[in-house]
C-alpha cells in the first residue's frame, strides 16, 4: 500500500461496511487482529465470488482502513477516537459528526474540502485525477488509483458536510468542525513563523500575558521559529492580533520586541487551532493559492504589477497552470519567484504517461533570456535528473541561448523547450494553443537528434 496523506479506504467506505457493526467487533476481538478480519471476512466478504486469499484481503483492507483512520490500532483495539465514536455508535447522526470532526481537523479534512472550493472557484470540474492534482499542488499526497479521495468524501457525505457530489454545506461544516472555512482560509495566510508563535501560544495553554520575546523563544526551540528580534511584532504579532488570536500592550519597562506583552483571546482554542494549524503545515505556498483560482489571463496580467511579490507569485501559478495544461504532476519549487522579486521561478513537474520523465521549469519574468539562464538551469539536470528542461520568458529568448539548446539537445539526451513571450500571449488567448507548441518543440528536438545508423555488414 503506497503512502498516503488521506487515509486509505480501501474496504472501508460506508457503501461497504456498517461502522456500528465494526465498532462492536473491534470491542469484541480488539487484541486479536486475526479474529477481527475473521469476522470481518464472514459478515462482510464471505460471500464475495472470489477466491479464498482475496476475501482475506479485502477483510484485511477493511482493517487497514480503520487503522488508517485512526479508529483501531495494530491489534484492533479501539483508539481514543474509537472509543468516542463506541460511545455515540447507537446515535447514528452523531456518530458520523464526531467521525467528521476528527477527519476535517486531524485528517487533512479541512484541507480536502478547501481544495475541492478552490476547484470550483476556478471553474474546474473536479473529478479524481484533477483532485489529486490540485492536492499534490498543497504537498498533499494521494497515490493514483486508489479508492482514498472517494472514501473520504463518503464519510463526510454521512455527516452532511457534502450534499451531492462535491457540493459543500459550509453551514453544516461549520457546526461539525468548530470552525468556518473562512477562519481556516485565515490560518492558512499565516506565514510558518506566525504559525509557529500561535502554536506556542495554544501550548502554553494559559491566559497571560507573557513577554513576546519569551514567547518566541520557545517557539524558536520547540518549531525551529526563526528570529525576529526587533522585528517580533511587525512580522509575527500583528497579523496575529488583526486576525483576533491574540491583543499585544507595551510593557511597563524594555524597547522594542522585549517591552510587548501578548494575551491570547478566546479564540485561541487549542483544541481547534493546534490540528489546523498543523493540517496547515503540511500545505505548500499557501499564498499561491488565491493566483491559481484565478484565469489564466489574470495571471498574465498580474505578471506586470508593480509590487514584486504580487509578480513572483504570479510567475509561479503561471508556470503551475501551462504544466497542468499538459497534465504534468507538480513535485516542487526550487526557487521561489517570491524570492527573486518576481524575475524567475523554478519548479519541477513528473509524468508517468508512457514512460517515466521529470520536467525542470523556469520561468522568467525579465526582458530576454540569455545563454548562461540556460546553462544553468542544464547543469542542474545533472543533480535534479531531469529529461526536460523548460524555459518560459514573458520576454524573448535570445539567439545565444537557443543555439546552446541546441547544442545540448544536439550533445545530449536532454530535451530543451522554449516558451516565449509571444507563446505565453498565444496560450492565454487559447489554451489549447499549448499542445500546438510544445509539439513545434518536439519536432524541433526530433530533427536535432536525427538517428543515423551506419551499416557494419
Amino acid at each position: 500500500m503506497a503512502e498516503s496523506d488521506i487515509p486509505f479506504g480501501a474496504e472501508f467506505s460506508p457503501n461497504q461496511v456498517d461502522l456500528k457493526d465494526l465498532l462492536e467487533m473491534a470491542r469484541l476481538y480488539g487484541g486479536d487482529w486475526k479474529a477481527f478480519e475473521a469476522v470481518v471476512r464472514a459478515r462482510y466478504f464471505e460471500t464475495h465470488d472470489t477466491t479464498e486469499y482475496n476475501k482475506n484481503k479485502l477483510a484485511n483492507n477493511t482493517k487497514l482502513g480503520m487503522q488508517a483512520y485512526e479508529i483501531i490500532d495494530d491489534d484492533a483495539n479501539l483508539t481514543a477516537l474509537g472509543e468516542d465514536l463506541y460511545e455515540v455508535r447507537e446515535a447514528e447522526q452523531k456518530l458520523y459528526e464526531t467521525l467528521a470532526r476528527y477527519i476535517l481537523l486531524h485528517l487533512h479534512g479541512m484541507t480536502y474540502v478547501q481544495c475541492i472550493l478552490d476547484m470550483l472557484a476556478g471553474g474546474e470540474d473536479v473529478d479524481l485525477v484533477k483532485l489529486r492534482e490540485w492536492l499534490a499542488e498543497r504537498g498533499i499526497h494521494v497515490p493514483r488509483g486508489g479508492r482514498h479521495l472517494s472514501s473520504f468524501r463518503l464519510w463526510l457525505e454521512k455527516a452532511g458536510v457534502f450534499t451531492h457530489l462535491y457540493r459543500v454545506d459550509e453551514a453544516r461544516l461549520n457546526a461539525i468542525a468548530g470552525v468556518s472555512m473562512e477562519e481556516f482560509e485565515v490560518l492558512s495566510q499565516f506565514t510558518r513563523d506566525q504559525a509557529f508563535y500561535l502554536r506556542t501560544l495554544a501550548n502554553i495553554g494559559e491566559m497571560g500575558p507573557f513577554a513576546g520575546r519569551d514567547v518566541e523563544k520557545l517557539a524558536i526551540a520547540t518549531y525551529g521559529m526563526k528570529s525576529h528580534e526587533k522585528s517580533l511584532p511587525k512580522d509575527v504579532l500583528q497579523a496575529l492580533e488583526q486576525a483576533g488570536y491574540i491583543t499585544m500592550e507595551k510593557a511597563t519597562s524594555g524597547r522594542g520586541a522585549k517591552s510587548v506583552l501578548v494575551t491570547p483571546t478566546d479564540k485561541l482554542r487549542a483544541d481547534l487551532v493546534q490540528p489546523l494549524l498543523k493540517q496547515l503545515e503540511a500545505q505548500t505556498h499557501a499564498d499561491l493559492r488565491p493566483y491559481l483560482q484565478q484565469s489564466l489571463a489574470e495571471v498574465v496580467e498580474k505578471l506586470d504589477a508593480a509590487d514584486t511579490h504580487v509578480k513572483g507569485l504570479a510567475l509561479e501559478a503561471l508556470a503551475l497552470k501551462l504544466m497542468r495544461l499538459l497534465g504534468l504532476t507538480y513535485v516542487a519549487t526550487r526557487l521561489r519567484a517570491a524570492k527573486t522579486a518576481g524575475a524567475e521561478v523554478d519548479v519541477i513537474f513528473e509524468t508517468a504517461r508512457l514512460v517515466f520523465s521529470r520536467w525542470q521549469v523556469q520561468c522568467k519574468n525579465t526582458r530576454t533570456v540569455s545563454l548562461d539562464d540556460v546553462a544553468k538551469e542544464v547543469g542542474l539536470t545533472h543533480l535534479l535528473k531531469s529529461t526536460v528542461v523548460v524555459m518560459v520568458s514573458t520576454g524573448t529568448i535570445g539567439a545565444q541561448a537557443r543555439r546552446y539548446g541546441n547544442k545540448i539537445m544536439h550533445e545530449t539526451n536532454l530535451c530543451v523547450v522554449m516558451v516565449d513571450g509571444k507563446d505565453v500571449k498565444r496560450i492565454n488567448d487559447d489554451p489549447t494553443a499549448i499542445v500546438d507548441v510544445f509539439q513545434r518543440e518536439a519536432e524541433h528536438a526530433m530533427k536535432l537528434k536525427a538517428l543515423v545508423l551506419e551499416d557494419t555488414e
